[in-house]
């Protein structure tokens, strides 16, 4: 009991001092906190002194930057409150200007009307004055108005004219120093570049024979023998007083050819009979068959031709038998092919198309058929048939004008195809038509009045004109050989080009007696 006495007193004890220390650490704690209170008061009075002295020096900035502004706009309110005023001044000014001169043009506006009316006056007095004077001027001379003017238009007109002519001659001498330079260097190169051989083809044939015995075999009993090759071959066969010679007449180099080395083989084997001729002839003309395709493929293989449709090969073979004024077709053909390719060559065109174009554009003399067609045209529509390219077609079709040129090989053709078959020595002319074109030449000249004389001279490739002096000046002397070179240009057919002179002179002749 005691003991629980004890322990119960212990307790109460303990509660007690627990009592005590919280009422003592409250009353710390309290003191504590008032004198935070404090501090915080004294620091928080600090802050706010602090705070209203900076508020203090930013206003005073503010106000010191405020009226700095104001400062700046009232001077630029200034500024432009003295342009204003100049504005005004030089406005004002104007204003004064413009009413003057509105003044000034008014009265000179009145004085112009004035002045105008005046005029006016004067020129009627001035009309009815001039036309007094025309009228005495026509009685005078005894010519109206009108023909006065129509002999002054004459005049003009022909010194126009002779003054047209000095300029065309002076254009066309300045075009061939500069345009045609380079064209007539091409064309040298081209010409100077190409060496063919040049073969005559006749109409006629000589076969040689060894002796005039043989003759005799060739005719046959009553003539059996040789009338059997003329049938075989279609080609006239003269056996004459020729010694030692047979001539074979035809138009159609083939046959002539197939006739020719029809006879060598049977002179050679001596068999001379009917059938045997048959016989040999049949087998004569599948050789030259075969030839003449040998030759068209060895004729595109040098020229470098491919792709040609194997009819178009067996006619060029053909060209080899066909001839053109005395011009071997072929070699001809072949010739246009290297210059139609060194020209394109030289303008940087295509010359694979320009030698193809060169070679076929003879191709339509040579076609099994002869329809009754420009052999042009009918080259223009086998080249189609076979599918060549449109511009090797076009190109065929145009080298004499028959159809319209629309690509730049056909002229190229058209030029080599010219200079081919003009240059000297390239073809032969009839005698008759020949002569016949000089007499037409001569006589185009003389039908131009002041003309004396004319000759056409080398070949027809000159013509000298000999005008009277007093009826023909220098100035119409130019006039006339120009309009002579047109007439012929485009009334005749000529190879090449004519060179026409007009020759005017004066001569004195006296005699001593």
């Amino acid at each position: 009991m005691n003991i629980i006495m004890i322990c119960v007193g212990v307790v109460v004890g303990l509660l007690i001092g627990i009592v005590l220390a919280n009422t003592l650490l409250k009353k710390s704690l309290e003191k504590k906190s008032q004198q935070v209170l404090k501090d915080a008061e004294a620091e928080g009075e600090v802050l706010k002194k602090e705070k209203i002295l900076q508020a203090k020096e930013k206003f005073l900035q503010l106000k010191t930057e405020h009226e700095k502004v104001i400062n700046e706009k009232n001077n630029h309110l200034q500024v432009a409150e003295n342009r204003i005023k100049q504005k005004e001044q030089s406005v004002s000014q104007k204003m004064e200007e413009l009413q003057r001169k509105q003044n000034e043009a008014t009265s000179l506006k009145e004085n112009l009307a004035a002045q105008l009316e005046i005029v006016s006056k004067k020129q009627s007095e001035l009309e009815k004055s001039h036309k007094k004077q025309v009228e005495q001027l026509e009685v005078i001379a005894g010519l109206s108005k009108e023909d006065a003017r129509n002999q002054l238009v004459e005049a003009l007109k022909a010194e126009a004219k002779t003054q047209a002519m000095a300029h065309i001659k002076d254009i066309a001498e300045e075009a061939k120093l500069t345009a045609s330079k380079e064209a007539k260097k091409i064309v040298i190169q081209t010409i100077q570049r190409v060496a063919t051989e040049h073969a005559v083809e006749n109409s006629v044939s000589v076969f040689n024979i060894e002796s005039d015995e043989m003759k005799g075999r060739i005719i046959g009993r009553e003539g059996r023998n040789i009338r059997a090759l003329e049938a075989a071959t279609g080609i006239e066969i003269i056996v004459d007083d020729t010694p030692e010679a047979i001539i074979l007449s035809g138009f159609d180099p083939v046959r002539r050819e197939i006739a020719r080395l029809s006879l060598h083989a049977l002179v050679t084997d001596g068999r001379i009979h009917p059938a045997r001729i048959e016989e040999v002839v049949e087998k004569t003309k599948k050789q030259i068959e075969e030839e003449i395709i040998e030759i068209g493929k060895r004729t595109t293989i040098d020229l470098g031709i491919h792709g040609l449709a194997p009819e178009l090969i067996r006619m060029v073979g053909r060209m080899k038998y066909r001839s053109s004024y005395g011009q071997n077709l072929l070699q001809h053909s072949r010739e246009v092919a290297n210059l139609c390719a060194i020209m394109a060559t030289e303008l940087g065109l295509n010359v694979k198309m320009a030698k193809r174009a060169g070679l076929l554009h003879d191709i339509g003399k040579v076609p099994d058929d002869q329809p009754e067609v420009p052999h042009a045209i009918l080259g223009m529509k086998l080249a189609e048939k076979f599918k060549e390219h449109p511009d090797v077609c076009n190109a065929i079709g145009a080298h004499h004008d028959e159809v319209e040129m629309t690509s730049l090989i056909s002229p190229i053709v058209q030029v080599c195809d010219a200079i081919s078959g003009s240059r000297p020595g390239a073809r032969r002319e009839i005698a008759e038509s020949y002569i016949k074109r000089l007499k037409d030449l001569e006589a185009l000249a003389l039908g131009y009045p002041g003309v004396l004389k004319t000759y056409a001279i080398q070949a027809g490739r000159e013509l000298r004109v000999l005008v009277e002096s007093e009826k023909i000046s220098d100035k119409e002397a130019e006039t006339l050989s120009f309009d002579i070179s047109q007439k012929i240009q485009t009334e005749m057919t000529y190879p090449g080009q004519v060179k026409i002179t007009v020759i005017r002179e004066t001569r004195a002749v006296n005699y001593a007696k």
